[in-house]
């Protein structure tokens, strides 16, 4: 009889905080029913990816995903980096989220962003994996009072059970945007800009470098050359939004 009474307070509580703090979709005022998720219409308008994708950068390619496939960009460019999974397109209300997380102090996104990025890279993390989230400046990690990668990077490791070292890269040098540059003018900005932390544990270790969002790999690419020359054994990068061409 107590337990059953306990069970029916249990239920009224939840009732009652479910009225008075709906649980709400992540991009607007609508109800769902678990926390961190987006109702349908927001589900439908974001561009997740699925099927036939680059390996290293996660973009879409066309045709059946056969494995094995590289986009035109990492053709071009080559990558320092073994594979890289992308949740999203950046665009629709994947774009909206990413803009909001960076720059709208919507912290809170980082757990549902966490969840998508280890549903499509789910195969390729284990608990050994070590995630490192891209660095930011000190100055500008000043300004914005949060480096998204590094909740990103925490929120997955979470879900993995590995490892993760947010302090594993150090963003030494302050960079202009990379905002409207040309490609070759992303890489030149970067260059010598990131390097591993003195005392971090990198060599001979799969490390995944964790970022928000992937427009040319610029970036990306400064750390996993960083992590390369202290001796990762295998480096994937893993993204919640990739930029792509127009095709």
């Amino acid at each position: 009889m107590q337990a059953a009474l306990q069970r029916v307070g249990a239920r009224a509580v939840t009732v009652l905080r479910d009225a008075l703090y709906p649980v709400t979709c992540l991009m607007c005022d609508a109800r769902v029913e678990e926390e961190g998720a987006l109702c349908p219409a927001c589900w439908a308008d974001t561009p997740f990816l699925s099927g036939a994708c680059c390996e290293l950068c996660g973009t879409n390619l066309p045709g059946e995903d056969d494995g094995g496939m590289w986009c035109d960009d990492c053709l071009t460019l080559g990558r320092p980096w073994d594979e890289g999974h992308a949740a999203m397109a950046y665009a629709g209300t994947g774009r909206r989220l990413v803009l909001s997380f960076k720059h709208g102090d919507r912290t809170e996104l980082a757990t549902g962003a966490a969840r998508w990025i280890h549903r499509r890279a789910r195969d390729i993390l284990t608990d050994r994996t070590l995630l490192v989230p891209v660095p930011v400046h000190r100055w500008r990690l000043l300004r914005r009072r949060y480096n998204q990668a590094a909740l990103l990077a925490k929120a997955l490791a979470l879900r993995t059970g590995g490892p993760c070292d947010v302090m594993a890269l150090t963003r030494h040098r302050q960079t202009l945007s990379q905002d409207h540059r040309s490609v070759p003018d992303r890489f030149a900005n970067i260059a010598d800009a990131i390097s591993v932390t003195p005392g971090a544990d990198i060599a001979g270790r799969h490390v995944a470098v964790v970022d928000d969002v992937m427009t040319s790999g610029a970036t990306l690419a400064a750390c996993a050359d960083a992590l390369r020359q202290a001796g990762a054994a295998r480096i994937s990068v893993l993204i919640l939004a990739r930029v792509a061409k127009d095709r």
